[in-house]
């Protein structure tokens, strides 16, 4: 007979030894430079989490960027807002880009800075101190400058939107030159100073007598500029019909607070808009984004508003590829798995926590393959059966339900291992703060990868995907050709395991990425 402690001695020696320790001290694989700095560009909150302080996010990313080169530096900004879709760590990448000294930051800065948000965006980290100075410079002045003189009159009005600062702090900052009188007398106006009004654009005018006499067309500016005014439930009505679908869904508060669905025909017009399926396929709509609008809205947003939310994510499914295969989704409802998703922020702290993401990915999952199992898992596997035919929000909901405890990310492929499962693909969805099985584990390999190993053993072209929704710099299975490591979550993360799955993505998918980005 074999030796079964000899057996399980060589194949702890081939498992990758353990480099690092998570949060909770537990072994873990620390991530490369390149790996670490995509992670938290692509998904970082700048916020605090259950495990670290914004502060330490702060911390984290800024070390990541001083240990890189320059040129993936700039890279990874560029991706992290144009395919993260991510705002303050982008600006905050440029910033310390601009500190280097380097031209990638000339390459980088308009693919970056692409609206008068992240103009601002760029400013204030840059004021702030936090990358090392606090003034713009020369190089980032002519930049800010020249992006100020390209943009159109109806940009530098949606830049006008917001403080800290604001758009005329910005102009104050780098004195622009004027173009010509309309430019010259726009840039009076923004900043607070005696101007032509016959100088004005049109759309400024048109705004301007808006205000004088509310009888008039409402103006088609950024409809944060008309908030202040004293607009009646037909001028919002007026705004509500002409607003695009995400605008429409990201404001349901705003019309109920303005008493808009009150408006005769308003809410039916909205519900239909929602459900509207062609909309929702060109608007490239997921299901998390109507989670969370459904999340956000407040007692004042009609039944069949919501129940609209419902079924636009069920039509919003359509958008999330199907997986082939025997597949199995392990989330994670441990107790740390009730942490704010985008991290805890004074007066903006999401009300969609890691464990509502891990059920949406599930039960999206589940609706959309035929061979799909689900093992929720905390200290241990937790006896939970979702039903294929539920509602995506139905089963996010159950999965919710259940959170508490620790966590133990060996304990679903332990399972699988006892029953001697069949698999092409597990996927987990989870903060990857494992600790309860850490003695199981150690420098010969963690629990989970020691796990997996056995389970590959008996599948040999099974695949891996850890979805790590508030990165950390570590995780439970090392990378390579059968695991996929993917930091944080947007709607995008559904694409990138079925393209895993089938073999189309390498396990290095955020730095193969951003590699491939010309500068």
């Amino acid at each position: 007979m074999a030796n079964k402690s000899l057996f399980a001695a060589v194949r702890g020696a081939l498992l990758p030894r353990t480099d690092a320790a998570n949060r909770e001290a537990a072994p873990a694989y620390a991530h490369g430079a390149q790996h670490t700095l995509a992670q938290l560009a692509v998904t970082g909150t700048l916020a605090g989490t259950f495990y670290a302080e914004a502060t330490e996010q702060l911390e984290a990313v800024l070390a990541a960027a001083r240990a890189v080169e320059p040129a993936f530096l700039a890279k990874t900004a560029i991706y992290a807002r144009r395919h993260g879709y991510m705002k303050d760590t982008p600006a905050l990448l440029l910033a310390a880009l601009s500190t280097l000294g380097t031209d990638e930051l000339l390459a980088a800065f308009p693919k970056v800075v692409d609206n008068g948000r992240m103009l601002r965006n760029f400013a204030q980290i840059m004021r702030s101190g936090a990358v090392g100075r606090k003034s713009l410079g020369t190089r980032p002045k002519r930049l800010v400058e020249t992006w100020l003189e390209k943009a159109t009159d109806a940009e530098l009005l949606r830049a006008a939107v917001g403080q800290s600062p604001s758009l005329a702090d910005v102009i104050k900052m780098v004195h622009p030159k004027p173009a010509d009188p309309v430019r010259e007398a726009l840039y009076a106006y923004l900043i607070g100073k005696p101007y032509d009004v016959a100088r004005l654009p049109e759309l400024v005018q048109a705004f301007e007598a808006f205000k004088r006499d509310p009888a008039l067309p409402v103006p088609e500016v950024p409809f944060q500029m008309l908030t202040a005014l004293d607009l009646t439930a037909a001028h919002w009505a007026a705004i509500g019909a002409k607003a695009g679908w995400h605008m429409v869904r990201m404001n349901l508060n705003t019309f109920a607070r303005h008493g808009v669905f009150e408006v005769p025909g308003f809410t039916e017009m909205v519900v239909r808009r929602l459900c509207d399926g062609e909309a929702i396929r060109r608007a490239k709509v997921f299901p998390y984004q109507l989670m969370a609008a459904h999340a956000a809205a407040g007692k004042g947003v009609p039944d069949p508003v919501r129940e609209a939310l419902h079924d636009a994510m069920e039509i919003a499914l359509a958008n999330v590829p199907a997986l082939a295969g025997r597949v199995v989704i392990c989330p994670d409802v441990s107790g740390s798995m009730g942490s704010p998703v985008t991290g805890v922020r004074k007066g903006a702290t999401s009300t969609i926590r890691c464990v509502d993401v891990a059920g949406l990915v599930t039960a999206a999952l589940l609706r959309r393959g035929e061979q799909v199992r689900v093992l929720p898992f905390a200290q241990d596997v937790v006896e939970l059966r979702l039903e294929r035919r539920d509602t995506v929000l139905t089963n996010a909901q159950r999965l919710a339900a259940v959170a508490g405890g620790g966590t133990n990310c060996s304990a679903p492929l332990a399972r699988l291992n006892a029953e001697r499962a069949k698999v092409d693909l597990v996927v987990f969805v989870s903060d990857n703060q494992s600790w309860l099985d850490a003695a199981r584990g150690g420098h010969a390999g963690t629990a989970m990868m020691q796990e997996w190993a056995k389970l590959r053993a008996s599948n040999p072209t099974a695949k891996l995907v850890c979805i790590d929704l508030q990165p950390y710099g570590t995780t439970q299975a090392q990378e390579r050709s059968d695991i996929l490591n993917v930091g944080g979550f947007s709607d995008r993360v559904f694409e990138v395991i079925a393209a895993f799955a089938k073999g189309d993505l390498g396990a290095g998918h955020w730095v193969e990425e951003i590699e491939r980005i010309d500068l």
